[in-house]
């Protein structure tokens, strides 16, 4: 019987504009837009569906403004969603190393309350200890003025812990998990170099065990030895660590090497889905076939 999964996703969608009912036929693949001709609104996704189950690694592909991006934003509670829903299972004794976030958010966590229906508190709980998320830009995941530990520990604070001396120890791990030279722990993150800071932002969201992370475009705009070594950093915790990962990119190499079921996404509808050798090696649709043709 196979496990429940981490994640259950349902018909997200998320609106920018007031949404007409012409708003479906308007926008999509087959209109070639995200933008209602009629009331104006940008639909970037619609009716996205998927179950992310536990140790499995999901990815989403398109091109910018695909809504590939959203979707993780609404994941991880950055945004509203339009409408849709989403439940949350954790699996027995996954969670923190410290911290009672879980008994605030109990009643959540057995994949039967709709999430986005929960408290801003309780949404809260759930993203700083159950999930861990890296940007694209590390300016949006770190704070810049803090230093490097002092991010990790920003995080942990969010999760419950309260030694400052447990916190700064779990800090020096995680960074020398990331390849983060420990003499530089107590440094801004502005004077690192961006594979620093992408790797500063993994030890981040690794704070609090999350059973989940999300990266959204981790290596766009970064020399391709340093995509390279940030790669391995994040394929070596994800086997150690046991982690769920759901990738953002366009980048179908980044896709091939990290994940096994692919989404596939034009004007913020996902066109095609499967196996990510198969969607690679076998794409169905036109829009997949084009990508991966113009990355050979």
């Amino acid at each position: 019987m196979r496990d429940q999964p981490l994640l259950s996703a349902r018909g997200l969608t998320r609106f920018y504009g007031t949404g007409c009912v012409s708003c479906p036929e308007n926008t999509g693949p087959a209109a070639a837009t995200n933008r209602c001709s009629a009331c104006g609104t940008i639909v970037a996704c619609a009716e996205v569906s998927f179950d992310l189950y536990p140790d499995e690694t999901i990815g989403i592909v398109g091109e910018s403004g695909s809504g590939k991006s959203t979707v993780v934003r609404l994941l991880h509670f950055d945004i509203e969603p339009s409408a849709g829903s989403l439940s949350v299972t954790i699996p027995h004794g996954a969670g923190r190393q410290s911290g009672n976030g879980q008994v605030h958010v109990q009643h959540l966590l057995d994949g039967t309350a709709d999430v986005f229906g929960a408290t801003a508190f309780e949404r809260r709980m759930i993203r700083n200890t159950f999930m861990g998320i890296v940007y694209q830009n590390a300016a949006a995941g770190l704070r810049m003025q803090v230093s490097a530990g002092g991010n990790v520990a920003e995080r942990l604070i969010a999760g419950g812990w309260r030694s400052v001396g447990a916190m700064r120890d779990r800090a020096a791990w995680l960074l020398d998990k990331t390849e983060i030279p420990l003499e530089r722990m107590d440094e801004l993150p502005r004077n690192f170099s961006g594979g620093m800071q992408q790797r500063v932002q993994i030890a981040k969201a690794l704070s609090n065990s999350p059973v989940v992370l999300l990266l959204d475009e981790v290596t766009t705009g970064l020399d391709l030895s340093v995509q390279a070594r940030v790669l391995d950093v994040i394929r070596s915790l994800q086997r150690e660590f046991r982690l769920a990962l759901i990738v953002v990119s366009h980048d179908l190499g980044v896709i091939r090497l990290l994940t096994s079921r692919t989404m596939v996404m034009k004007h913020g509808r996902v066109i095609e889905t499967g196996l990510t050798d198969q969607i690679l090696e076998d794409p169905q649709h036109p829009y997949t076939q084009l990508l991966v043709s113009s990355q050979l």
